[in-house]
């Protein structure tokens, strides 16, 4: 079993700043990409920014200069730091890590796994 468990949303005014973590934990062997997505108000799910086991990451347009992924490999821990936040950014944010999970045969297996999503809020 893989449990991802993120914190750190909330209410915020415009220009603030939260910071957004999740946390995986289970038989995990290794770690591949980690992103970070988001549903506002009767929108689609949509991609905030990513980061890949090589290193690099990209972000939405939307997201480009305000927001910052980082990761903590030996914490199975993607963050999203979010700056200058704006009452379009109100949503349900999620997280998704590639994990490769230790099966019950010993085998390592790939798949994609969900934070619960936490609530972001920017408003006066």
């Amino acid at each position: 079993q893989v449990h991802l468990v993120e914190s750190g949303g909330g209410l915020v005014q415009p220009g603030g700043s939260l910071r957004l973590s999740c946390a995986a934990s289970g038989n995990i062997l290794s770690v591949n990409t980690m992103g970070w997505y988001r549903q506002g108000p009767r929108k689609q799910r949509a991609l905030v920014g990513r980061s890949t086991s090589g290193g690099s990451t990209n972000y939405a347009d939307s997201a480009k200069g305000r927001f910052t992924i980082s990761r903590d490999n030996t914490r199975n821990t993607v963050y999203l730091k979010m700056n200058n936040l704006k009452p379009e950014d109100t949503a349900v944010y999620y997280c998704r890590q590639g994990l490769v999970v230790r099966s019950d045969s010993g085998v390592g297996i790939l798949g994609n796994y969900w934070g619960q999503g936490t609530q972001v809020t920017v408003s006066s």
